[in-house]
């Protein structure tokens, strides 16, 4: 995983493209200007398609069982967990989503960092980035501090829709000296022409020339 942040022409390719990427994502996934819930697993696709460009289909595994609730992908038999947040800092990761409150608890109290998490700060028009953050800096920082720093904790009779680690957790976490940055420029391009329905629109038409 660290090539990815070692060779120039793979981190080139990840400033120039991932904005145009993750804004045509946005352009699927928004109804009535406003984005659907199902944006984050765009994005999650996006990046996952990146990894298999990087090491190629056979290092890089997608079909993860339900059961392992944080990861996303596996690279080189290793689990990595996606996360992306738009805001002008890194606030709001959540760790796991899910509606219960009680899950939630559960979660929290059995959590042991097992996942090195690729972390896309997207920050439109201005500077973000994506961060890989290893296991063993989450695990050093989540035995130092405790889970009152580690974690958001559900409020009682709320929806908390998912476990958040805190803000101040997470800056912990992307300042470490190991943690692997590139930075990008969120520019967003202001003339793409594309509309969501043109490939489906080619596909029925396809059938028509058969």
């Amino acid at each position: 995983m660290y090539e990815l942040f070692r060779n120039e022409e793979i981190i080139k390719k990840i400033k120039d493209k991932l904005p145009y990427l993750f804004q045509l994502a946005e352009i699927d996934n928004s109804r009535d200007s406003k984005l659907g819930m199902e944006i984050g697993s765009a994005r999650e696709r996006i990046i996952i398609a990146l990894l298999i460009y990087k090491f190629s289909d056979k290092h890089v595994k997608t079909d993860i069982p339900i059961t392992q609730k944080e990861t996303d992908v596996m690279v080189f038999d290793e689990p990595i967990s996606i996360k992306t947040v738009t805001n002008k800092k890194i606030v709001g990761v959540k760790l796991i989503w899910t509606v219960d409150a009680q899950k939630s608890m559960a979660f929290i109290n059995q959590y042991t960092p097992g996942c090195d998490i690729l972390l896309v700060h997207i920050n439109w028009n201005k500077k973000g980035g994506i961060y890989l953050i290893n296991k063993e800096i989450q695990q050093e920082l989540f035995k130092k501090e405790g889970k009152d720093f580690y974690f958001k904790l559900p409020k009682k009779g709320t929806n908390p829709r998912g476990v958040e680690i805190t803000n101040q957790a997470i800056n912990k976490l992307v300042e470490h000296p190991s943690t692997k940055k590139i930075e990008i420029e969120w520019n967003r391009n202001d003339s793409i022409k594309y509309n969501p329905y043109d490939r489906w629109v080619e596909y029925w038409e396809k059938d028509e020339n058969k």
